[in-house]
């Protein structure tokens, strides 16, 4: 604190130049104007071209606000002290220079004919080949070591695509081309840009790699452009292959013979081999970790097998194993994702070796190098929430995972689970707590069981998962609930951007124990709450579909994420019930002695990225959600209603603080145990954030929240609660905020501060749209790992 005190101090006799030791003829950058566009193209090929002319020309000044170009912090403090203590070769001076001094943004070092140059070259590249970046220099009029750049950018108009042919290829090569051409990235009429050049070069190497040409390489494909005989600003394409290019790279190659090398877990080298169906296993120690069976189904490439040719060429002459398949690139990427997605090998490595050294080879054996993980892993996850009204809630979980349980890739897991919440104010509230705490394990098959679909594998990712579990739930003074069952889980993702989560089997047993006198009071005024809670058994079936696109090109601006969720209970049983000869029109119907419960439910939820610049984006949110209980109880069990609020909902409020609607509580006269209370048959939810850097790995974010969930049935112990359209708008609950966040790539750590703007409980209070009572009372701070969506 002194060494700060001091440093301030001497601040104030410090000079304000910032100029004074700069090198003889040098200048200070100080930002730039704003960049003039003339002729600008409204094109997508265009907005894009201009997006990456504007981060060429971009050269953070001193003291920008937040790596700004053109808005700076109006006290340049680094270059005050720079000025000040680059004298002091010692001592506190030199501490205070290293510490605290900024050297100053010259503008020889910005560099802005470079930049203009690469700028230009860059319009070219997206074919703005009139294209032309300038600049003007701004001396300051006070200091004429000071001076502002602007750049004019003037696009000109785009070059348009008017023919593509694909010349001086083998026959063989050509008639591929021909009959995928409507695969072709480049096409009559769009825009020339380079990205899109690279990119058609990528598709034609790995379209013909697909179909044997194991050698050929984008690097052996080259353009002929031609505007001589095309109209004004149009431009003839040809692909040709590069002068010079190998024969062997239009040369077809079959598979041949398949090696496995099982290496020791510390690297040892293989000491034994076996031979099974064909394919070599070498192996360390007494036997395979792996079974032989389980690696020909990993590694089989006989889904793209090709018919022999008839002939006595040299295509015919020798024969393997796995002769009739043709080397395709795809599947080799299928093969080596496999193996990884099993997660038992620490390294995969896939090698093509010529039989021979003949010029008539045609034949490639496969050598497959495997290196294993450790046998266990270990995974600790924690969450901690802290509310303004001295609500105090941490979680953890646990998980320990078991690697390839009966040599096939299984993976058994034992998760551990705990979370605690408790009120730290004083006065009869603050022996309020709830706590609750389960155990789960899992049992994760990478392929198909029961039924067994055949002997080979899909051609994606197919994931069998079984899995127990048991959870006891102690809410505050009200009860205790053991809820446990079981799920069998199938999952496929027959593409990267689609995956299917079939559930034809979900048992739950929800007991309720340990009711209180406090309790039966409340069973007593609300039933439907108590329906909801009380002994059943919920046998389900569930269906989620989720789009991902994240994974697509990763210069894309935009992303999206969507998953929706069905579920179905009770329908299956009852119809077994009555095949038993049960009357199906009993008021209550029972399994293992106690009702089991009957509903369909629908949960969707959207994500949206925008990616505004290199550094900025816009995350938005939106989930909807009904679920409706009828036959034999007409509400739906607790676990399976709706709620919000909490670290990744509406963050200015705690979870099941919110709704039904606009049903109050009155947490203020009954201790704080109205939160019971705040679950729904319907939920929506909207959320925004904008993100944006700070500081090296901290990034920076604002968000706004909105919701609330709703009763489909009315409910006169929660009146006010039941959905209706013209109480919607008001109804719902807003927030807004700050956040930090710590990202390490692999882990997030996030802090969010939530500023409640709307209470819908508190409609009545006559406050008008804000009807916070203080402000203090809607802040919410929620620390969290990962981002909320």
């Amino acid at each position: 604190m002194k060494k700060l005190f001091l440093f301030l101090i001497l601040c104030l006799f410090v000079g304000c130049s910032t100029t004074k030791h700069l090198p003889p003829g040098e200048v200070l950058y100080t930002g730039q104007k704003p960049i003039v566009v003339e002729q600008r193209s409204e094109t997508p090929v265009g907005q894009t071209a201009l997006e990456e002319v504007e981060a060429a020309l971009a050269a953070a000044p001193n003291n920008a606000l937040l790596g700004s170009s053109r808005i700076r912090i109006p006290f340049p403090l680094g270059l005050w002290v720079y000025n000040g203590f680059s004298k002091y070769e010692k001592g506190l001076g030199k501490w205070i220079f290293r510490r605290f001094g900024a050297k100053p943004v010259l503008l020889s070092t910005v560099a802005p004919d470079i930049r203009m140059r690469a700028a230009t070259n860059l319009l070219h590249e997206y074919g703005y080949f009139d294209g032309l970046v300038s600049c003007d220099t701004f001396v300051n009029s006070r200091d004429s070591l000071k001076a502002r750049l602007q750049y004019t950018v003037r696009m000109g108009q785009p070059t348009i695509i008017d023919t593509v042919e694909y010349v001086g290829f083998s026959a063989r090569t050509e008639r591929i081309l021909k009959a995928t051409r409507r695969h072709s990235l480049l096409r009559p009429e769009s825009q020339f840009n380079v990205p899109d050049l690279d990119a058609e070069r990528t598709r034609v190497s790995n379209l013909l790699r697909n179909t044997g040409l194991y050698y050929f390489r984008p690097d052996y494909l080259t353009y002929q452009a031609d505007t001589t005989c095309v109209p004004a600003q149009y431009v003839s394409l040809r692909m040709i292959p590069v002068e010079g290019m190998p024969a062997v790279a239009e040369k077809p190659f079959y598979l041949g013979a398949k090696s496995i090398y099982l290496y020791g877990r510390n690297g040892q080298a293989p000491t034994d081999s076996l031979l099974y169906r064909g394919m070599r296993i070498y192996y360390h120690g007494s036997r395979p970790y792996v079974r032989p069976s389980m690696l020909y189904r990993w590694t089989d490439y006989r889904n793209f097998r090709f018919k022999r040719p008839q002939s006595d060429s040299a295509e015919a002459r020798h024969s393997t194993t796995l002769r009739y398949s043709l080397y395709n690139l795809h599947r080799q990427n299928r093969v080596q994702e496999r193996l990884a997605q099993t997660g038992i090998f620490r390294t995969t490595d896939i090698g093509f070796v010529p039989r021979d050294t003949s010029a008539l080879c045609d034949t490639l054996d496969v050598n497959i190098r495997l290196m294993p993980t450790l046998r266990y892993d270990a995974e600790l996850d924690f969450n901690l929430k802290l509310k303004s009204n001295n609500q105090v809630g941490p979680g953890a979980s646990f998980t320990l995972s078991r690697l390839n349980v009966f040599g096939g890739g299984e993976r058994w897991e034992v998760e551990l689970t705990g979370s605690y919440e408790w009120q730290t104010g004083g006065g009869a509230a603050s022996s309020m707590n709830s706590y609750e705490y389960g155990v789960s394990t899992s049992l994760v098959f990478p392929r198909v069981m029961f039924p067994r679909l055949g002997t080979h594998e899909y051609d994606f990712p197919a994931t069998t998962i079984f899995s127990l579990y048991a959870l006891q739930q102690d809410r505050a003074r009200y009860y205790k609930l053991l809820a446990f069952g079981g799920r069998a889980t199938y999952e496929f993702q027959p593409k990267p951007i689609h995956k299917h989560s079939l559930t034809p089997l979900r048992l739950t047993f929800n007991v309720l124990r340990h009711p209180t006198a406090e309790f039966q009071a409340l069973q007593a005024a609300n039933p439907a709450l108590y329906a909801s809670l009380r002994d059943q058994f919920i046998p389900a079936m569930e269906y989620t579909y989720t789009y991902d696109d994240t994974s697509l090109r990763t210069n894309r601006r935009t992303s999206h994420w969507w998953q929706t969720t069905f579920t179905s209970a009770g329908n299956v049983t009852s119809l077994l019930y009555g095949a038993l000869g049960q009357s199906l029109s009993r008021s209550e119907k029972q399994l293992l002695g106690v009702p089991f419960a009957q509903f369909v439910k629908l949960n969707t939820e959207f994500r949206h990225h925008l990616r505004i610049g290199r550094h900025c984006m816009l995350a938005t949110r939106m989930a909807l959600g009904a679920v409706w209980a009828y036959g034999n109880v007409l509400s739906a069990p607790y676990t399976e209603q709706f709620y919000v609020g909490g670290a990744n909902s509406i963050r200015a409020f705690s979870a099941r603080s919110i709704g039904p609607g606009g049903y109050s509580s009155g947490e203020e006269g009954t201790a704080g145990y109205g939160y019971l209370n705040h679950v729904g048959d319907i939920r929506f939810e909207a959320n925004a954030e904008w993100r944006f850097p700070i500081l090296g790995n901290l990034h920076g974010a604002v968000f706004l929240d909105a919701g609330n969930v709703w009763l489909l049935r009315t409910d006169e112990g929660r009146p006010g609660g039941e959905f209706r359209l013209r109480d919607f708008p008001r109804q719902i609950a807003l927030g807004t905020g700050l956040g930090l966040r710590y990202d390490l790539q692999l882990l997030v750590f996030r802090l969010d501060l939530g500023v409640a703007l709307h209470d819908p409980s508190r409609l009545n209070s006559g406050r008008g749209y804000y009807n916070i009572p203080r402000f203090g009372d809607g802040l919410a701070l929620n620390f969290a790992i990962g981002y909320p969506f």
